[in-house]
């Protein structure tokens, strides 16, 4: 019995599913640039620069998962991000409300420890 190997598969299906859903929390985003104040400042940086790693975090570095370029670097915005999210935004909110930020974590840590897999810019 031949057995096929489908990790590249896997992985493909692991970056462009989490960076496309992470893209629909992050693109409604973008039309606070005009009025930055607007977003929260969790982490006591200013609400501007809040929302800029918030873009990166949700925008750019999700769009780089999902064509596989630069794949580690690009997972490690997304995850500080949905810790923020998770330990820090939703820090009082009950583990429902924490539960999709930690899925995201766990899936950006999985992406960070495997690389984007041959299906990928990369090519890893």
């Amino acid at each position: 019995m031949m057995k096929k190997n489908f990790n590249d598969l896997a992985l493909l299906i692991l970056r462009v599913g989490f960076g496309g859903f992470m893209l629909t929390h992050g693109i409604p985003k973008i039309s606070m640039l005009s009025n930055p104040s607007d977003f929260g400042d969790p982490i006591g940086v200013g609400a501007t620069i809040s929302l800029i790693l918030a873009l990166i975090g949700e925008v750019v570095a999700p769009i780089m998962l999902i064509i596989g370029f630069k794949t580690k670097w690009a997972a490690i915005p997304s995850a500080i991000t949905m810790l923020v999210a998770a330990f820090i935004i939703h820090a009082k909110d009950d583990l429902a409300t924490k539960e999709h930020a930690l899925l995201f974590l766990i899936a950006f840590v999985v992406i960070f420890l495997t690389g984007a897999g041959k299906y990928s810019v990369d090519k890893e």
